[in-house]
């Protein structure tokens, strides 16, 4: 695994994030932004980046957490099993963060890449998983001229009444999407999938927006307890093929 722990430069201090390149080739390579989901940084995110980046992609794994400070991997299987100690867990990471926040991070992020001889100049392409789906769209619509394609997995509350829900930055975006939710998830229901997929649409934005049957909220990650091989193996090769048609 080529991982590489890195310091990027915030407003608000140095943001903890991760380098993955591929395991052979000398690059530039096309930069892509993988945007995690609410269990936080652990194991199971660094061999997803790998395998991304193995595919020709010079892959930035940002912390979005870091303003928590330093924190174990959380073993999910065991979180699982304690729901007062999963609130707890959670509640502090989400506290630690914010939409507002989390675009700052972006930003910060992207100049960063901009930076790096072994990321190839240009546009970046974007994937999220959880509330990372969330982060991938709302970048999407906050630095269109900076970002090529933004994908999510399993992600929710992406087209609600909130005035601050991401898909009312949908003529913002330039970006190909592409959303996968999970199946009977109360926070992203086929009636959020089609005002999401409806608004893209009118924007005139280039996307697909579906909902993975039998598959549930955390499909993706191989960790998660309701891990779906059938479901992650789809999301590869959907979102591969987004990378290789547009970075």
């Amino acid at each position: 695994m080529s991982r590489t722990e890195v310091a990027i430069p915030t407003s608000e201090g140095p943001a903890r994030a991760y380098v993955f390149t591929p395991d052979k080739g000398e690059g530039p390579w096309p930069a892509v932004l993988f945007f995690m989901d609410a269990p936080a940084i652990r194991p199971a995110l660094f061999q997803m980046s790998q395998r991304l980046a193995d595919n020709g992609y010079y892959v930035l794994l940002p912390d979005m957490f870091w303003r928590a400070g330093p924190y174990e991997p959380i073993n999910m299987r065991e979180a699982f099993r304690d729901e007062a100690t999963r609130r707890e867990t959670f509640a502090k990471f989400m506290s630690s963060t914010n939409a507002e926040k989390q675009m700052s991070d972006v930003g910060a992020c992207l100049d960063w890449l901009k930076t790096q001889p072994l990321a190839k100049p240009g546009k970046v392409g974007m994937t999220g998983y959880c509330m990372g789906c969330g982060i991938s769209l709302r970048a999407a619509g906050t630095y269109p001229d900076r970002i090529a394609a933004a994908a999510g997995f399993h992600g929710g509350r992406l087209a609600t009444d909130a005035p601050d829900s991401p898909h009312l930055l949908a003529p913002k975006i330039t970006a190909r999407v592409h959303i996968a939710g999970a199946d009977e998830d109360a926070g992203f229901p086929p009636e959020q999938a089609d005002r999401l997929r409806e608004a893209l649409t009118a924007a005139g934005v280039v996307n697909e927006v579906t909902i993975y049957p039998g598959a549930r909220h955390g499909y993706a990650p191989p960790d998660m307890p309701v891990y779906n091989e059938a479901a992650s193996e789809r999301h590869w090769s959907e979102m591969l093929k987004l990378f290789s048609e547009t970075l």
